[in-house]
């Protein structure tokens, strides 16, 4: 009997299947659309500043401003655009993609040959695979993903240490990791791994306080010799001004300082509770699945006294498999680690996600096998979600219904509304990708159904998964493409150049985001052309600010700088939440 494909692949050559998985995720879909968010934008200009300077050590981006962050995922992009000679949307987001992919395939092959059960480690790489955050990042021009990358490498390798040479020698790739991971992001990107790994190493109770303090800080000062090259290059161009900077990104943020020495504030303050409802929604839609599991519990009055309770607890985390046990610390490390900051972001957490994958793995499978009800719940609920969605897109591609319409009933936020009439522009002329991602996720929603009518439940958890893949092929070839096209700020950046004698030496904005809001789609559209108004103090020029800010602009310079209004955008663009004015100025 002939062996179906998709089964050879996940006995013969699994770690090849997965990594065709992830380039299907990613790959094809990150060039589609325009940038629509601040921070894409705003990373992507930095590798135009490289490109055409020539300064790959402290270029300078938005208005005169150096990157506040390493320059390695910016290398990165600049790199892959040289062949083209330009930025674009694909090549920028390409390192996040890469690092991804390269990601997944580490994750399963270091579970893989250290888990029993091989299928934990693989239905763990498949829950990363089609969980929001992790895809949403692998999916962006932004650094997270090439940092979490490093830094889970390089907890892979520090494992690998202990486990196989017992911490003697220093292999030559966690220093090259955690660099790599410094130079993306900063301190973070060693101090982490080591946090973890110390506590990992102090669970295991085989070394001394001393061995262990060596350990870490031969890792550490080993990690930090390529950082301190770019970081000494990057102080004698930057001085003072980039010393500032630094303090601020990696020192005040931990410290919960105040930071009056630099234009922009840190943001994203949040509580404790904040890491933990971000888990929650960053692995949507496990998050479901696993509340589902919540019902039918049967809860009984613990007999022993909790002591003994924690106690045994104790007793069963110290036996736990190494690799469990290191993922165990990890997570929680992870956790605890970014509990300490004020500044609180979703993506900060990724690096535990592995990890926390792993023990959901576990859980999954325990779910399927003794209890069946919850996965063919969550299958039904699932599949109908998708269902009531496809019938929509269908009605609207037929042109039966109109969802602007529909949803206009409900609300009148303007927002809401033109968010609506961006996907159904695609619906409604639907290209030949359009329908070809339609008939996919139809096909695997009919899978859904019948494997449900088998009702064999490991592979209604598998056709669960393949249906959670298939639409986040339709979020990004149809909603998000949508989306990002109509609300780009591409169109009004070639329409003010063609129209208006701009170049590289007269436009003008203001950059401070403690008062104003940057402009950085349409500094990248424009070809990160923008100066600083304020640290020039130009005569004459062509001043760009968003329409809901110019009276701030006038009464801060209108004593000095005479501002007649040219043209204006003709939408809102949710970047900025206004539209977007084009001034002449001139002094008085």
């Amino acid at each position: 009997m002939r062996t179906p494909t998709l089964q050879y692949l996940y006995l013969q050559k699994p770690v090849t299947m997965m990594v065709v998985i992830c380039i299907i995720s990613v790959l094809p879909w990150i060039g589609l659309g325009d940038f629509s968010t601040k921070g894409e934008p705003r990373e992507a200009a930095v590798a135009i500043s490289m490109l055409e300077t020539g300064n790959w050590v402290l270029p300078q981006s938005y208005a005169n401003e150096f990157a506040f962050k390493p320059p390695m995922a910016h290398w990165l992009m600049a790199a892959f655009s040289y062949p083209q000679g330009y930025v674009s949307e694909f090549t920028s987001r390409l390192p996040s993609a890469l690092a991804f992919i390269t990601l997944i395939g580490f994750v399963l092959v270091f579970f893989g040959k250290r888990i029993v059960k091989f299928q934990e480690a693989f239905i763990a790489t498949l829950l990363l695979v089609t969980c929001v955050e992790i895809h949403r990042a692998a999916m962006t021009t932004r650094v997270d993903m090439l940092l979490t990358t490093f830094i889970v490498i390089g907890l892979f390798q520090l494992y690998r240490w202990e486990d196989k040479l017992e911490l003697k020698g220093l292999p030559i790739f966690i220093p090259l990791l955690l660099g790599c991971a410094v130079l993306t992001k900063g301190p973070v990107g060693v101090v982490l791994p080591l946090f973890v790994f110390g506590i990992y190493l102090l669970m295991l109770g085989q070394y001394s306080y001393l061995t262990i303090f060596k350990t870490l800080l031969y890792a550490g000062i080993s990690s930090l010799f390529l950082p301190m090259l770019w970081y000494t290059a990057a102080w004698k161009q930057g001085g003072d001004e980039f010393l500032n900077v630094v303090l601020a990104e990696n020192f005040a943020r931990f410290l919960h300082l105040n930071t009056p020495e630099i234009s922009y504030d840190l943001g994203h303050e949040n509580g404790v509770w904040y890491n933990f409802m971000t888990l929650a929604a960053g692995f949507i839609p496990w998050t479901i699945f696993f509340f589902f599991s919540l019902f039918g519990l049967k809860l009984s009055k613990p007999e022993q006294p909790i002591k003994e309770i924690l106690k045994n607890t104790w007793k069963r985390i110290r036996s736990m498999e190494k690799v469990r046990l290191f993922s165990l610390v990890a997570l929680i490390g992870i956790l605890f680690f970014y509990s300490i900051p004020s500044s609180k972001r979703s993506v900060y957490l990724m690096p535990a996600y592995p990890f926390i994958a792993l023990f959901l793995a576990q859980y999954a499978l325990y779910i399927t096998e003794y209890r069946t009800k919850v996965t063919r719940v969550f299958a039904a609920f699932l599949a109908s979600v998708v269902s009531v969605v496809m019938i929509a897109i269908l009605l609207t591609v037929f042109g039966i219904i109109d969802p602007v319409g529909i949803v206009g009933q409900y609300t009148q936020n303007a927002s809401t509304l033109d968010m609506v009439r961006m996907v159904s522009k695609v619906l409604v002329h639907p290209s030949t990708l359009t329908i070809c991602i339609i008939f996919i996720n139809l096909l695997i929603l009919g899978t859904v159904y019948y494997q449900m009518f088998k009702k064999i439940n490991i592979k209604i958890l598998y056709a669960t998964i393949a249906l959670t893949f298939s639409i986040n092929l339709l979020i990004d070839g149809v909603i998000m493409r949508g989306i990002r096209e109509g609300d780009s700020c591409r169109i009004f950046a070639e329409r003010i150049l063609k129209e208006y004698p701009l170049n590289k030496k007269n436009v003008y904005v203001v950059n401070n985001l403690r008062i104003y809001r940057n402009l950085y789609g349409l500094n990248f559209y424009m070809g990160n052309i923008f100066h600083d108004f304020d640290k020039e103090t130009p005569a004459k020029g062509y001043f760009l600010i968003g329409e809901n800010e110019m009276e701030k602009v006038l009464s801060t310079y209108g004593n000095k700088y005479t501002f007649r209004t040219l043209t204006k955008s003709d939408q809102t663009f949710s970047e900025l939440k206004q539209k977007i004015v084009l001034s002449e100025f001139e002094l008085k």
